[in-house]
């Protein structure tokens, strides 16, 4: 849900696993309270709190909305979003915990350890569950918006639960069923196209197909630029035409190119349809992303139609030239025996790239099944730390490298683009407009155990 708005990255996570701890521990204090009083009114108590969990899970995405309308960014504004959308509802969805806890020790008297104890392993067994049902089930298969809502539709359903004996007045408990199914059915998705892993959006802007994942721009493909016999598809971003530039310039007729992140496919069908001997293999861990490629992206998706095929399961033939392979990028670098003439790293995890994939054993493993340059965009300020630190790897296992970045940005984050190689890299004739050689200052380079953390 956060994604969108503020991409995910470790400081979301610890957001948001703070912020939601946080109100589960002053939810367990007041629950405490609550189990105190007199049963009826402890229990008109955890009603309340109920209603209310439903009410916020439900209007979450909306809130979040809100208040990114408002004016919330950076990491400030996303602090207060979480705390504004998560916290309460964390807090109430807690509350009834302590009362379950005293009703199951009233209920079996000199066994209070053990039913404090089961109370304790059910609550961990439904936190399992939900985790699972929510990462496995849901979140791919009616988005969040949806999810949330179901979430409301539990808390509700606990209503029925609560007897004592006493009549029951329902007043809130219509109107928030209501509310909760509206905003299941009727509230607009958070994404355009879900998973577990991403959310994607295309954007239409004139002869320009835009993919959004977690509101970073990932591809553009210009949909009036396209000729097979040339290869000359329409490279819309920037960063795609430089890094196409030096790989035009360093490859030969037939390269065969390893892709870490497939994305909008852009570049493997450049180098395909230019190179009618070359053969490429990308490597996209969300299959969702490869399925809107094909909806809305016309020249990649004609490529994956003509030479595209699973490489996973059939060997590389003739015709089929553009191999898929759904998996993370780490895993296939370690389980793969085939060989490339070069390779592109350009997976990212909303606009920062997975700590696990620019580490020094990630690109010792680069260099061991790659036999010429390797190509690597990352999204950072110009000498920032996760610069610094690829830069630090790759002149130690590299004797040649080369670093380019827009003069000017719009943002103090902007791609900064590196070619390292064993044998001399030639010099370019032009640049992309607006790019210009960099230095990055010296650091030490990531390893597995002392990588790097992610920003947004």
């Amino acid at each position: 849900m956060l994604a969108p708005f503020f991409g995910t990255s470790l400081l979301t996570w610890t957001t948001v696993i703070a912020t939601v701890l946080a109100g589960f521990s002053l939810g367990s204090a007041l629950g405490g309270l609550v189990a105190e009083r007199p049963r009826t009114q402890a229990l008109g108590n955890v009603r309340s709190a109920l209603i209310a969990t439903a009410v916020l899970m439900a209007a979450s995405p909306t809130l979040l909305a809100l208040i990114y309308s408002i004016g919330a960014r950076g990491t400030g504004g996303m602090m207060l979003s979480v705390f504004l959308v998560f916290f309460p509802a964390s807090v109430c969805v807690t509350l009834p915990s302590p009362l379950l806890a005293k009703l199951a020790i009233e209920a079996r008297p000199g066994r209070e350890g053990s039913s404090l104890g089961i109370v304790l392993a059910a609550g961990s067994i439904g936190a399992i569950v939900g985790a699972i049902l929510a990462g496995f089930v849901t979140l791919p298969l009616i988005g969040s918006t949806a999810t949330f809502a179901a979430c409301g539709a539990v808390a509700l359903l606990c209503l029925l639960f609560l007897r004592d004996g006493t009549p029951v007045k329902h007043r809130a408990t219509v109107p928030a069923v209501a509310f909760v199914a509206f905003a299941g059915f009727a509230g607009p998705p958070v994404c355009q196209y879900e998973s577990g892993l991403s959310c994607l959006h295309i954007v239409q802007r004139g002869p320009e197909v835009h993919l959004i994942s977690d509101g970073t721009p990932q591809a553009a493909e210009q949909v009036d630029r396209w000729d097979a016999e040339s290869g000359a598809v329409g490279l819309v971003l920037p960063y795609t035409r430089w890094l196409w530039a030096r790989m035009d310039n360093d490859l030969g007729p037939d390269p065969s190119v390893l892709f870490i992140g497939g994305g909008g496919y852009t570049l493997p069908t450049r180098l395909l349809a230019s190179r009618p001997q070359a053969h490429a293999v990308a490597v996209e861990i969300d299959p969702l992303v490869t399925e809107v490629v094909r909806a809305h992206m016309p020249h990649a998706a004609e490529m994956i139609a003509q030479t595209g095929y699973d490489a996973t399961k059939h060997p590389r033939s003739a015709n089929r030239r553009l191999g898929l392979v759904h998996a993370d990028g780490r895993i296939y670098l370690n389980e793969t025996d085939h060989r490339y003439d070069a390779a592109v790293m350009e997976a990212f995890s909303s606009g920062s790239v997975p700590a696990h994939l620019v580490t020094r054993e990630t690109f010792a493993r680069l260099r061991e099944i790659v036999d010429g340059p390797v190509y690597v965009n990352l999204i950072d300020t110009s000498d920032g730390p996760l610069a610094r630190g690829v830069n630090a790897i790759l002149r130690e296992l590299y004797p040649h490298v080369r670093i380019v970045h827009p003069a000017n940005s719009a943002r103090n984050r902007r791609n900064i683009l590196f070619a390292a190689s064993r044998d001399p890299l030639l010099p370019l004739d032009t640049l992309p407009a607006g790019y210009e050689p960099t230095q990055i200052s010296d650091a030490r380079p990531f390893t597995d155990d002392r990588s790097w953390v992610g920003h947004r």
